[in-house]
């Protein structure tokens, strides 16, 4: 009995072990890790932003695992380039070695000249080649580097919508939406440019602001100082004088496709690259002025002298950039699944 009463004793005791306690009064308080959680996801992912903006080299993180993205097995290349022209050289070596001594003569155990000399030819040229192969590997992933910075300097640059009330944006905000044409060029380029949307040239009036809106085209007109620097456009564009030919100007006329570089040494520093490519080739940027047709998806079309043209684009841009047939989440205007 006494056996049994300590038994059932022993039994209530694990019972209320395993019970939660109640206790009045307390409330649930939460640990510090718990109520920082999400703090400190922001903090790891503003952490993450800074380490993948980090340049190295004079390219970030991020610019290049998208080359490595986009070439995947050029590391790999690179690395069978170099070991293999590594490994000529070093046979190269050896049997410059063999053929000295097959030249002195007195040597047992070395081939004839001739076949010696062959061996140096067929180790030359593998290192020689395969060098190469490293050489042009290095050089195009430093061509797919600075495409790739470039692209990105392209989508942070800033504008002004002509429109009056409209906020600064980036390029970046048109993608998807707007095909960007940037006409940059001198003081007469820009008045052309003007002249071209705003003014009647021809018989009938002028509807090229309409027909380019309805094609989804946006124009970026920069404006170059005999220096070709970048300089304040808006006033330039504003203040256009009209030509004999030039009918009912009115400098708001193509507002609705028209922005104005903003921030302009951000602008300097994009440009200069094409405006030098462009003088190397022998074109008068400041006169002809020099036009970079940018697609929806953010990348080049082209890169041309002389006023765009419009005319062209109405007809063919849709096909011309791919947008009919590779924009998916476009098939209500163009059709198909």
């Amino acid at each position: 009995m006494m056996r049994l009463t300590i038994l059932i004793s022993c039994l209530l005791a694990s019972a209320s072990a395993f019970t939660k306690p109640q206790l009045s009064g307390v409330r649930n308080i939460q640990s510090p890790a718990v109520n920082n959680r999400n703090r400190i996801v922001v903090s790891s992912s503003n952490e993450n932003e800074a380490a993948l903006g980090e340049k190295m080299n004079g390219y970030t993180v991020k610019q290049r695992l998208r080359e490595e993205v986009e070439s995947p097995f050029r590391k790999v290349r690179l690395a069978f380039f170099g070991i293999s022209a590594f490994s000529a050289l070093t046979a190269l070596y050896f049997s410059a070695l063999v053929a000295i001594k097959a030249n002195i003569g007195g040597y047992a155990d070395v081939p004839p000249l001739d076949e010696a000399l062959v061996q140096v030819a067929i180790n030359s040229g593998g290192a020689l080649g395969f060098g190469l192969l490293a050489a042009r590997e290095i050089k195009v992933g430093q061509g797919n580097l600075e495409r790739i910075s470039k692209g990105g300097l392209l989508a942070r640059l800033v504008v002004e919508p002509a429109a009056e009330e409209a906020s600064k944006r980036t390029l970046k905000d048109y993608r998807r939406i707007s095909r960007v044409i940037v006409a940059a060029g001198g003081a007469e380029y820009i008045r052309s440019l003007s002249m071209s949307l705003c003014s009647d040239q021809l018989a009938d009036e002028n509807t090229l602001p309409a027909a380019l809106a309805g094609v989804d085209v946006m124009i970026v007109p920069v404006l170059l100082d005999e220096n070709f620097n970048v300089v304040e456009t808006k006033s330039a564009w504003r203040s256009a004088t009209p030509g004999e030919n030039d009918r009912n100007f009115e400098s708001t006329r193509a507002d609705e496709v028209i922005c104005f570089p903003s921030v302009l040494s951000m602008w300097q520093e994009y440009i200069d690259s094409d405006v030098k490519t462009a003088q190397g080739q022998g074109f008068d940027v400041l006169s002809k002025g020099i036009t970079i047709t940018v697609k929806k998806n953010g990348r080049i079309l082209r890169r041309a002298t002389g006023l765009p043209p419009f005319g062209d684009m109405v007809g063919m841009m849709e096909v011309a950039d791919g947008s009919k047939f590779g924009m998916p989440g476009d098939s209500e205007k163009y059709g198909g699944p």
